[in-house]
């Protein structure tokens, strides 16, 4: 296994909160963490199984995206390209030696700013909203080691496109360039818009694969982070479910459609909800892709999807984002009455809330375990049954 030492990076990025942290202990401080944030919504599942752990040979270099920025540590110092300074969101710290990523994205960081401290190209300003380079994605399938990379730009002129796509395409990477894409940002809000979108190189996508179902990301689509982790985890989420066998399932919050293509392998029918267009788009792809043609996606908020659809579900998956489901939407699943539903995530805080809401209306927690797929940071995922209680 790789010899990993403390990071160089640690002293001015706050990715890694528990750098030099032995990893127990790093389980033992998230596991109380969920407990303590479900005790005070006074949730309390008949089982709660111990925190899940990555395997030592996935605890680093396990993200499969990285959206860097552009900037300086510094007013007016060297343009760095990284991460934002803990404590300091206008302050950027170059992460070319990043444990948590694969040396190929280290690599095509450090080309990248090589390449733009020696034409001189400004970083976009925050303030004064000029400047040219605001952020570097990259984006790899972990199994089948293709790279997707992004640069975004505002349209200032001057960015020599060739000389950038030659430049990535002459580098030695341990893993394979399948696209090379240049994004038109010139939105004030400091946020990665996609308002052009400009194939320099090869394909906009990349493919990957997760439980012998095959899936192509687009540049802009939502994807789990740890390939390796979410496999356990969805595996397990899905298992808790009593069987789908001739049952409508739906599968909310549903991204690019993972767990909906999952479910659709032994469900009669699985309908997809997401609000994300281009992860819908991505979603029916991969649907055509692994020759499934019970699996249905519709674009659009929760809520108001199910407020205009007549399907009624018989069991119902949740994997919301970090903000949680509103209350509305709780309310509404509550009304369909199902006998159980699966809820999937990746932020204990708003997990807990959302338990609560459902417990009011009649829907206890009967078994909680928490997964730690993001070891050295502080997220931690949750997966929970809920069934109907008799009332």
């Amino acid at each position: 296994m790789e010899d990993f030492k403390l990071c160089p990076h640690t002293e001015y990025c706050g990715g890694c909160v528990y750098q030099g942290v032995a990893y127990e202990e790093q389980l033992r401080i998230k596991e109380e963490e969920v407990r303590r944030l479900f005790s005070e919504k006074k949730v309390q599942p008949e089982t709660f199984d111990p925190i899940e752990g990555c395997p030592p040979d996935y605890r680093y270099r396990y993200r499969n995206k990285m959206e860097y920025t552009f900037g300086d540590l510094v007013k007016d110092g060297p343009l760095c390209l990284g991460m934002h300074k803990k404590k300091n969101f206008m302050s950027i710290v170059t992460v070319d030696h990043c444990q948590l990523v694969d040396r190929d994205f280290n690599r095509i960081l450090r080309f990248t700013l090589d390449f733009a401290v020696e034409r001189g190209y400004s970083h976009y300003h925050k303030k004064s909203h000029r400047g040219l380079l605001r952020n570097l994605i990259v984006r790899m399938g972990v199994r089948t080691k293709e790279l997707l990379i992004n640069i975004v730009t505002s349209r200032e002129e001057g960015f020599d496109e060739e000389a950038f796509t030659a430049g990535l395409q002459a580098l030695e990477l341990d893993n394979r360039v399948v696209g090379i894409l240049r994004t038109f940002n010139d939105n004030l809000a400091d946020k990665v818009t996609c308002e052009e979108l400009k194939v320099l190189w090869g394909r906009d996508y990349y493919l990957e694969e997760i439980l012998g179902l095959q899936f192509k990301v687009s540049a802009f689509s939502f994807f789990q982070t740890n390939v390796e982790a979410v496999e356990r985890l969805y595996s397990e989420a899905i298992g808790l479910v009593d069987d789908v066998s001739g049952k409508t399932v739906f599968d909310l919050y549903c991204g690019t459609g993972t767990i909906s293509q999952i479910l659709a392998l032994r469900a009669r029918e699985v309908m997809g909800v997401e609000i994300v267009e281009e992860a819908v788009q991505a979603a029916e792809n991969n649907a055509r892709i692994n020759g499934l043609d019970n699996c249905h996606f519709l674009c659009g908020d929760v809520f108001e999807v199910l407020d205009r659809t007549a399907k009624r579900p018989d069991v119902i998956v949740v994997d919301p984002p970090r903000v949680g489901m509103s209350l509305k939407a709780v309310e509404k699943i509550i009304g369909y009455g199902v006998p159980q539903i699966v809820y999937i995530s990746c932020n204990p805080k708003t997990l807990a809330i959302n338990l609560q809401q459902f417990a009011y209306g009649g829907y206890g927690a009967v078994y909680a375990k928490p997964f730690d797929n993001f070891p050295g940071t502080r997220h931690t995922e949750c997966i929970v049954l809920l069934e109907k209680t008799e009332k």
